[in-house]
This record gives structure tokens, sequence and C-alpha cells, in this order.
């Protein structure tokens, strides 16, 4: 009986004191968090209203910054070279940095990743030896954005080529309305002037080489030049999109080619001071030798390879990376990289059809690169932008812009030369 007491005894003590063991584990364990670095983009800020159910559905907690895209670049440059890094997951530009990030080891691989609904070029810009590091998030081309108010007052037909292009510039360049917008801010010019280039017959690289001082190129870079210079906002050389689009949205440009994902911002009654019914979108108008504007993966997710949180961090990516955030995405006229999300039903309702028509263009006829494809890209659009600047404040006309291209290719080789790139 002593026996049996005292084993009834130890079973209630343990049964008490059980819940409070298990309470006190519960309470001990660290909740997960990922670092996120998001860009200042139409899907960065999707994405950061939709944290909250991500965290909810997961219990992971996500601290996420959001920053302007060449901040992110040099932030995430500095972070990994220096080892310093707790990025986990982040938005990466396949062009601007997926050379470098590839070669230095810096993306995780997505060995588990499905990339069946993308279409396998948007994916292969991100692929070295045949692993994956980058999913393809947003596809833009180059547009025409334009003013359909203005255009019918003046009586002037949409432009389909770059001598009418010029021409209406000239003549909706009045009352305080520049005729003709694009980028004007160096570095970040090179991507818009990359299809005028390509419009023109020329290139930026051509067999691992620079050729931007060709007569193709140097004639797209003065014809660029004298566009902005005659008929561009004030400033537009301290202008990049986020500078151009409030512009555009005051009503106070009547032309602006850039990327097509800007379309939903400017059409926001919430943002804009134009009725959507007044904005319209059309193909890049195409040049004396071509019609290719660009195509690209402008922006991907990547996980990095020194997270430590990397089950939690594939989540996240898998989740931000989804087809239902994608449908969304198009939803808010965010043009982006799944094929599924092109074919959903509601998205076919209510897409512009400027921006179907003229994806089907770019899609067919597009260049998939809007700058040079190279790990130095960033050094290479520096010195690129440089050339824009001078064809822009000359109007076109500078006596020394052929000299200045000269000296800018020759250190773009040397950029070339010293990654291993030159020749390739």
């Amino acid at each position: 009986m002593k026996t049996r007491n005292v084993l009834v005894v130890m079973a209630l003590v343990f049964c008490l004191a059980f819940p409070l063991f298990a309470q006190g584990t519960a309470e001990a364990a660290p909740k997960q968090e990922i670092r996120v670095l998001l860009a200042n983009h139409p899907y960065g800020e999707l994405l950061k209203t939709k944290i909250p159910e991500f965290e909810a559905k997961t219990g992971i907690k996500v601290n996420y910054e959001s920053l302007q895209e060449s901040q992110l670049t040099n932030k995430l440059t500095t972070e990994f070279a220096t080892k310093s890094s707790t990025v986990d997951v982040f938005m990466t530009r396949p062009l601007q940095e997926g050379l470098m990030f590839i070669k230095n080891g810096w993306y995780e691989g997505l060995d588990s990743y499905n990339f069946a609904d993308y279409p396998s070029n948007s994916v292969d810009i991100g692929r070295k030896d045949g692993k994956a590091y980058i999913v393809p998030l947003v596809t833009e081309w180059q547009v025409l954005y334009y003013r359909k108010d203005l255009f019918k007052k003046a009586g002037l037909s949409v432009p389909t080529n770059f001598t009418e292009l010029e021409a209406a510039a000239k003549a909706l360049n009045k009352d305080g309305v520049a005729g003709f917008a694009s980028r004007g801010k160096g570095a970040a010019a090179v991507t818009q002037l990359s299809s005028y280039v390509y419009n023109f017959g020329g290139r930026y690289l051509d067999g691992g080489k620079a050729v931007f001082d060709s007569p193709e190129a140097l004639e797209a870079i003065r014809y660029y030049g004298r566009l902005l210079g005659n008929y561009g906002p004030q400033g537009v050389t301290s202008m990049s999109w986020e500078n151009v689009m409030p512009v555009f949205q005051a009503g106070k440009v009547a032309m602006w080619t850039d990327a097509s994902v800007f379309y939903g911002q400017i059409v926001d009654p919430a943002k804009t001071q134009i009725p959507a019914a007044d904005i319209g979108v059309a193909q890049l108008p195409r040049g004396p030798k071509g019609d290719s504007p660009f195509i690209v993966v402008s922006w991907g997710m990547a996980m990095s390879s020194a997270s430590k949180n990397k089950d939690a961090a594939k989540q996240f990516l898998d989740w931000a990376t989804s087809k239902e955030l994608a449908i969304e995405g198009m939803l808010s006229n965010i043009t982006m990289a799944r094929d599924s999300a092109w074919a959903d039903a509601e998205v076919r309702k209510i897409m512009n059809p400027g921006l179907v028509e003229t994806q089907a263009h770019a899609a067919k006829n597009g260049y998939p690169y809007d700058r040079p494809f190279m790990s130095s890209v960033g050094q290479a659009r520096d010195l690129i932008g440089e050339v824009i600047i001078e064809s822009i404040n000359t109007k076109g006309t500078s006596a020394k812009l052929a000299s200045l291209a000269q000296e800018k290719v020759k250190a773009v080789d040397e950029l070339l030369k010293t990654d291993g790139e030159y020749g390739l």
C-alpha cells in the first residue's frame, strides 16, 4: 500500500508539473525571423501589404526594408562582400547584378523550385552551369505612354516611327507641357536609351566587346539627346523614372517612353491628375533600322547563400513568387513573369489592351537586354551615362560626342578584361 500511495503522489506531482514544464519550453522556443530586402518598385509595394498575411499563416516574422533600386544593389553588394550580411531573401535585378552575384556565390541555388510556369529564357538569365539562382518576378518592355486628350486637341496620330515621334514632341511642347520625357539621369537612362540604340541598328556589346561608339549607336544617342534636350522637362538630366512619373501624373508631359510596369501607377486616381481614359499605351515607335524594344526580366527574387534561416527563407520565396500573388500583381497592372498569370481569365478581363498588344509585340520582336550584360554593369552604365548626358545637354549637337563615346568604350572594354569576359 505504501508503495502504491507513493506512486500515486509521484504521478500527481508529474501531472501538475508537466503543463508548467511544457509552457516554459514553448515560451523558450524562439520565434523564426527573416530579413528581406525589397525594391522600391510596384511589386515590392504590393508585397509589403501582403506580408502580414504570410506572417499570420506561417508564424515567421518578416523584417523588411524597402530601398531604391541602386541603393538596394549597393547595400547587398557591400554586405555580401564584407561577409556581414544577415539578409535571407531579396529582390534582385538579373541584368544588373546577376552575373556578379552568381560568380561570387552570393545566391543560394534553387534546385527544388518549380520553374515550369515561366518562359525558359526568363529563367536562363539567372542560370549558370545548369543551376538556377533567380526566380523571375516581373517582365518589362519599353512602351510609349501618351496623352490621348492632347493628341486629339492637336489633331495628331500616335507616332509609329522616330520621325513622327520627334514631330509630335515638337508640336506638343507648349503651354507648360513637355512634349517628350524619358530617363535622363546618366546611368539610369541607359536602359531606356537601349531600345533607341537597337532601333537605329546599334548595340552596347557585341561579341564581348563594347560597340556603343558605332555610327548607329551614336546616331541613336544624338537622337535621344535631341528629343530630351529640346522637348524634355526642365532638369531632365537629374531624372530617373521616379522623378519623371510625378511630372507625367501632374499633366506636365505629353509623351513618356519607359517600362510597361508603371502603367498601374500612372492611372491610379489617387496618384494622378489625369483621367485614365486620357492615358494611352502604344508600341515604342520603330527606328530607321529596327523595331525591337527591350523586353527583360527586370526583377527577380533570390535567397542569400549566407542565410542562416534557409527553411523560413524558402517559405517566403515560394510565397512571394506564387501564382496567386502573380495574379494579384497582374490585377494591379504589374506585368508578371508567370505564364499562368497572363492566361488568367480575370486578368484578361481588366488588362489594358495596349499592354496586351505591346507585350505580344515585344515578346515577338524585342531584344532581351536593356543594358550591357556583364559583371561590372554598374560601372559600365555610369560610363555610358556620361555620353547620354553630354548629348542631352547639347541637344544632340556635341562635337565631342564621338570621341567621348570612344573613350568610354575603351573603359568598358577594360572592365570586361578585368572580369575575364572580354571577347566572350
